[in-house]
Order: C-alpha cells, then sequence, then structure tokens
C-alpha cells in the first residue's frame, strides 16, 4: 500500500517501538506533524519551549531508560537549535535519533528561507548522519538510523528530510527492526591472558566508566570484584553502576574525586580501565597516572585505546562479554594487604562540614536522599552543584545519575529532566541546578507545567558562576572577572507565573520544610536553596595536576 514520506516515518517509528517523540513543529515538518495527528493514541508528543530542551529531554529519556530518544525539528534555526544537545549525546556515548526538515529538494543548496546545511553542520558530533533524497529509501534509513545508534559504541544520528520528500507517495510495507551489529566474543587467548595479569597482581584497581551501564555489565563487574576482591573506583558518567556503601567501591575518581580513589590508582599495581576514556578529568596528568601499574584498557571502541593514556595490554569489546568471558579463569583472592591499605586510604577522605545557620550543599543534597527512594533519579546542569551532586548522591542503581559529562553543557538538566520523568512516570525524579546554568534553560519549566510532568528543580542559588569563580579564587589571583550573578530573580514569583510551585530557602531547616512540601506537590515544583558564593568543591586537583597537588581546604 502506498503513503507519503510523512506516514511513513511516523509507521516506521511504530515499528522501531518509538512511543514517545520530542519536538517542535515548523514548516518543513508541517506534513510530519499532520500525520502525527492520526498516531496521538499510538505516540506520546511533547513539545519544549525551545528546541535545545526537546533534544536534551530526548537524552534524559534515553540516558534513563536505555530506549533510543526521539526528537524532531523544522529546518534552519531549528535544526541548528538542536546542535548542542546532540553533541552533548555524542560525549557521552547516548543512543537519539534526531529528524529535522529541510526545503524541498530542489531549493537545497539556493538559501531559500530557513535553509541550512545541517548535515554538513552535524558531521562532528553525529555517529552518522544521512539526507534522504529518495523517498523509497526514507524506511530503510529510518531502521538504520536506529541499528547505527545502538550498535558498537552507542550514540545520536541525524535524518534531514527534504520537504518534497515528507510528501511524495512510495509502497510501504512493515518490516522487522534490524539486528544490532553483532558483537563479537572476545577470543579466549586474549581473554585467558587478562585473567592471569589480575591473578599475578597484589594490588589492582578497577576504573570504571560509563560503558559499564551502556553495557549493562555492573552485575558482571559485581562478580568479578567480589570474586577477586579487586576494588573499583567509578568516572562520573558510571554513578550508579556499584553501591555506594560497597566495601571494595571506593567511589568518583578525579579531579574533584575522592581522595581514597586517586591515591588507589596512584599506589595500584594494575589498573583495569573498563568503558572509560582516561578524560583529562581523571587522567589529568597523563605522563603520571598510575605510574606504577600495569595498564588494561577494555572498551568498545577501538579508537579509545592508546588515544589518551598507553595500555599494556587491551580487548576491544562489550564490556559485559569481557568480564562474563573471564570470571571462570579469576583466582578467589582475598587480597587482604591491598584491602587495608584501601581502608587507611579512606581515613584521608574530605569530610565537609554540617552548619545550621547557612544551607550547606552536601547537607541539602543528603536530605534529598534520604527523603527519596533508592531508584530516584538525579539529574544536574554542569558547575559546583554537579561536582557536590556526584559526591553526596548515593546512587546504587544503573541510570539513576544523568549529567552531560563530557561537553558540560550548562542548561541541559531541565530537559533532561522532563524527559527522564517521562521515560520513567512512576520514578522520583529530582534536578539539581546552580543560578547560572538554570537561567540558560528556564523556561522548560513550562513544559512541564504544560504536559503535566512532575518534577522538581532545586536551586543551589550562591549567585555566581560558581565553578568558575572558585577557578578564579584558587588560580586567578581572584579576580572575579565577569563571573558575578548580581541581578536578581524572584523564582517563587517566576513558578508561579509558569504555574509551578516556588520555594525560597535560607536555612537547613527552610529547605527540609520546602522538599517535603514540593514531594507532596501534582506540579512542577522550584526550591531556591541560597548558599554562600565563596563555597567550594573540595577535594579539587588542578588541571594537570596529580593526587599530590591536591586542595582539601
Amino acid at each position: 500500500m502506498q503513503y507519503n514520506g510523512a506516514e511513513i516515518i511516523i509507521k516506521t517509528l511504530l515499528d522501531e517501538g518509538v512511543d514517545t517523540v520530542f519536538g517542535y513543529p515548523g514548516g518543513a515538518v508541517l506534513d510530519i506533524y499532520n500525520a502525527l495527528y492520526d498516531y496521538e493514541d499510538q505516540v506520546r508528543h511533547i513539545r519544549p519551549v525551545h528546541e535545545q530542551g526537546g533534544v536534551h529531554a530526548a537524552d534524559g529519556y534515553s540516558r534513563s531508560t536505555g530506549k533510543t530518544g526521539v526528537v524532531i525539528a523544522t529546518s534552519g534555526p531549528g535544526a541548528t537549535n538542536l546542535i548542542t544537545g546532540i553533541a552533548t549525546a555524542y560525549m557521552d556515548s547516548i543512543p537519539l535519533v534526531c529528524i529535522t526538515g529541510n526545503a524541498a529538494s530542489h531549493l537545497i543548496g539556493k538559501d531559500a528561507f530557513q535553509e541550512i546545511d545541517i548535515f554538513g553542520a552535524t558531521m562532528a558530533v553525529t555517529k552518522h548522519n544521512f539526507m534522504v533524497r529518495d523517498v523509497a529509501m526514507l524506511q530503510d534509513t529510518i531502521r538504520r538510523a536506529f541499528m547505527i545508534a545502538n550498535s558498537g559504541r552507542k550514540g545520536p544520528v541525524l535524518i534531514d528530510i527534504p520537504k518534497d520528500i515528507t510528501q511524495q507517495f512510495t509502497e510501504f510495507n512493515h518490516k522487522e527492526k534490524l539486528e544490532i551489529d553483532s558483537i563479537l566474543e572476545p577470543e579466549q587467548e586474549a581473554v585467558k591472558e587478562f585473567a592471569n595479569i589480575i591473578n599475578e597482581s597484589k594490588r589492582p584497581i578497577i576504573y570504571a566508566g560509563g560503558g559499564i551501564i551502556s553495557a549493562n555489565a555492573h552485575e558482571a563487574l559485581r562478580k568479578l570484584m567480589n570474586k577477586a576482591s579487586i576494588p573499583a573506583v567509578n568516572t562520573i558518567m558510571a554513578i550508579g553502576c556499584l553501591g555506594e556503601h560497597d566495601v571494595l567501591n571506593l567511589g568518583m575518581v578525579g579531579m574533584h574525586g575522592r581522595n581514597s580513589s586517586n591515591l588507589a590508582i596512584e599506589d595500584s599495581d594494575l589498573l583495569i580501565a573498563i568503558g572509560t576514556r582516561f578524560s583529562d578529568r581523571v587522567a589529568l596528568n597523563t605522563k603520571h597516572f598510575a605510574p606504577n601499574a600495569k595498564i588494561v584498557h577494555i572498551d568498545i571502541d577501538n579508537s579509545e585505546i592508546n588515544k589518551n593514556i598507553l595500555a599494556d595490554f587491551n580487548i576491544v569489546g562489550h564490556a559485559k562479554k569481557v568480564l562474563e568471558a573471564v570470571l571462570p579463569y579469576i583466582e578467589e583472592n582475598p587480597r587482604k594487604d591491598w584491602i587495608k591499605k584501601i581502608a587507611e586510604f579512606k581515613t584521608n577522605d574530605y569530610r565537609p562540614k554540617d552548619e545550621d545557620t547557612e544551607i550547606k550543599p552536601h547537607q541539602l543534597i543528603k536530605y534529598i536522599v534520604d527523603n527519596v527512594e533508592d531508584d530516584a533519579i538525579f539529574v544536574t546542569d554542569v558547575g559546583q552543584h554537579q561536582m557536590w551532586t556526584a559526591q553526596c548522591c548515593e546512587r546504587t542503581k544503573p541510570r539513576t545519575f544523568l549529567t552531560s559529562g563530557g561537553l558540560g553543557t550548562m542548561g541541559f538538566g531541565m530537559g533532561a529532566t522532563i524527559g527522564a520523568k517521562t521515560g520513567n512516570p512512576d520514578k522520583t525524579v529530582i534536578h539539581i541546578s546552580g543560578d547560572g546554568s538554570f537561567m540558560m534553560n528556564m523556561v522548560e519549566i513550562k513544559t512541564a507545567v504544560d504536559y503535566n510532568i512532575k518534577t522538581i528543580s532545586v536551586i543551589v542559588n550562591n549567585h555566581t558562576l560558581g565553578m568558575v569563580r572558585q577557578w578564579q579564587n584558587l588560580l586567578y589571583q581572584k579576580r572575579f572577572s565577569e563571573t558575578n550573578i548580581d541581578h536578581s530573580v524572584d523564582y517563587v514569583k517566576y513558578a508561579d507565573a509558569m504555574g509551578a510551585k516556588g520555594y525560597h530557602c535560607e536555612t537547613i531547616q527552610d529547605f527540609e520544610d520546602a522538599f517535603q512540601d514540593a514531594l507532596k506537590q501534582e506540579k512542577p515544583c522550584i526550591i531556591e536553596a541560597i548558599i554562600d558564593k565563596d563555597t567550594m568543591v573540595f577535594p579539587m586537583i588542578p588541571a594537570g595536576g596529580t593526587v599530590n597537588d591536591i586542595i582539601i581546604d
């Protein structure tokens, strides 16, 4: 039977199992939205205030559910408004399918109204992209996009569709999903050598990255740790892959990670890096990272091997498959001396002090943790609040901590919170932001109100761009150039104007009362918590430094 391109798009999305789409209508995608009108009972569509909010929502939906996020935007500025969100997903290996409209085929390249070469503009920040020139290729292109987004190292794929392609008719028959590219089983000889390296080590440490969560390898990781008594540290992208209070879990590593995590890497004789890329926020000084250790790197992406740190041994493969394959060859080993030393390292961890008269970020986050479920989802923007949340949120399940780790996108949080809550309607979703980040996409609170998406946004307000000010304070002789946010925003009035509920808090008791009330509300809430402008994130290792350069206070 024949259908036009627009209806083929919707039917193919349904065949791919899509039940939620984020998007913003416009001239070049009018036919897509016209087709969508007939499928409102099968596809939930959420229209953001701004396309960037929409792509962040698709991203948050994907991170929290493991499904592929889908976003639609019109041509020109609608398409370019997606780029920051696409780059955010690309840096963190999040599967998205982004559909953009464009000018009609005969106008491409002629600077038509709202025409942009989004195909070329996104080549550096997509895993793959397409421009569809033949309506007969539309269905298979969409199917390929979903397959590519989820094969190997996951990531965003863009499909640009000229308007006339959405209007033309062609034959359509339902097809099964394309199988995700098969991941080869790791070679047995490599697996056995990997096991021997572990068995011979005395002070091994696992350095777990976001690939553990992407591969659903957290249970296999725990089995390896427990069997061989190997402690582990994690990147910010891997928060939730291990239990916060697991004896063998040292927690976050790197610039704002725990002192014990960084010391353990410094003293290890074997570093097992799994699903991570040795970013400059962890391997701050590549010439002095794990200086006494043999380095083993396991990653699904061959291009990451030896890119930032030279590995002594590597396996290119799926984290879960590699871990499951090596387990039978691992010898049980209590490693008592190493575990004892790890416990000693933990005694040197930074512990912030509580206060009653002012709000301290760690107290605020700890109160939230104590009053939400274990599977509650924390979403952050980027800055000091992001680090405080990463340090204190105590997530014990994967996909319960969402943040822009690679690109560091301020303004990510509100859209991602909407996406996470849409994909997990029965879970509590907490958005923690700073006043700088929140103002970048604060309009998306209106989206949450309009679609009755219950979110709680906590603004840790220090009236400054806190992380930049911290660097200016410690490293730039207190030259606070353009970081103070002196203009005042009344967030309570703003929340009311948007149809949400707002709170203003200046003490920890104020915050506790506000948070309890917000949990009872059936509408989005904004809680402003005032903190001191000069409150800093500790510990901190300056860029290019080592654990010996750590700043504790």
